[in-house]
């Protein structure tokens, strides 16, 4: 795929008026089984759903453009495209096409709205930000949407996928994100220097393929998560703050991340709050051997101050 061609299909995709919110891959693939014959009507059934298509179901420029992008496969007596899009808020962004089984796969879905909601909420309180930094950024959208709302920023999108920095660029240029600038890293080791603002939305689960964007590590997926935390004592610039969107396996009725991370941020520089967003999320997890003994996964939120 052609970084600038896939940028100038997004482009003329967005220019449409196209809008889809992206669902859970268990609701995607109910909704999909519904379609007699499977395939696509529209352009977002192509780009959304992720349907098969005939050409003649879309405009020839937004064939063409898909053309000159290499995102078409074909499929029996049509294609398929190998990328979809997201709209969130009024932007949108190109990430990888459904089901997101290759290794590098750039996911987008209802945990990202979360995550960019935990994120549109702290910036409306008129906070200071002159450095920032989305770990893990997948395809853009912590470090679009901080870079949007404090156009002064410095913002770094910052991932060990290479592909997703490279949609994190397309992205970033769709929705006119000047300053966000990415760079290949495991977690900070590839940026310097403190930060106001760090954001995450780290892989939390137990993947039996390790799928980069799914595999969180530990027991029950938390181990990335819990590092990203650490991070509070030794990259927060003085008043910065981490929001870290994370989830915990609830075992029993009690949540081991919480009491893995109280340790680690019981420091008289640092005051946290915990919340949880949502009590259920991904439940056909709990048929995978490592949520065994799991009551559910819930959706946290993890907001973490360094003081003055």
């Amino acid at each position: 795929m052609n970084s600038h061609s896939l940028l100038r299909l997004a482009m003329t995709l967005k220019a449409s008026g196209y809008s889809f919110t992206t669902v859970t891959p268990a609701t995607h693939a109910r909704v999909n089984s519904r379609l007699q014959g499977g395939w696509a009507r529209n352009v977002t059934d192509i780009f959304g759903w992720n349907r098969p298509f005939k050409q003649d179901v879309i405009i020839p420029q937004l064939f063409t453009a898909m053309y000159d992008a290499d995102v078409l496969a074909s499929h029996g007596e049509g294609w398929i495209s190998r990328v979809r899009a997201s709209t969130l808020g009024d932007q949108l962004f190109l990430h990888s096409s459904y089901p997101t089984t290759c290794s590098d796969a750039i996911f987008f879905g209802p945990d990202t709205y979360r995550f960019a909601n935990a994120i549109t909420r702290y910036l409306a309180n008129n906070v200071q930000v002159r450095r920032a930094v989305d770990i893990g950024c997948g395809a853009g959208p912590g470090a679009v949407m901080i870079a949007l709302k404090r156009q002064l920023a410095e913002v770094f999108a910052v991932d060990i996928n290479d592909t997703a920095l490279r949609y994190t660029e397309i992205n970033a240029q769709l929705a006119g994100a000047k300053r966000v600038m990415t760079r290949q890293s495991d977690l900070l080791d590839g940026v310097d220097g403190d930060f106001d603002l760090i954001v995450a939305n780290p892989p939390y689960l137990m993947d039996t393929q390790q799928r980069l964007y799914r595999h969180g590590g530990g027991c029950f997926g938390e181990a990335l998560s819990l590092r990203i935390a650490g991070l509070a004592r030794t990259r927060l610039a003085p008043g910065g703050t981490i929001l870290l969107y994370t989830a915990t396996a609830i075992i029993n009725g009690a949540d081991p991340f919480l009491a893995l991370v109280t340790p680690i941020l019981n420091d008289t520089s640092l005051e946290w709050h915990y919340q949880e967003l949502d009590p259920d999320v991904f439940g056909e997890e709990l048929d995978e051997p490592a949520y065994a003994e799991a009551d559910r996964i819930a959706a946290v939120l993890l907001t973490v101050r360094r003081l003055q």
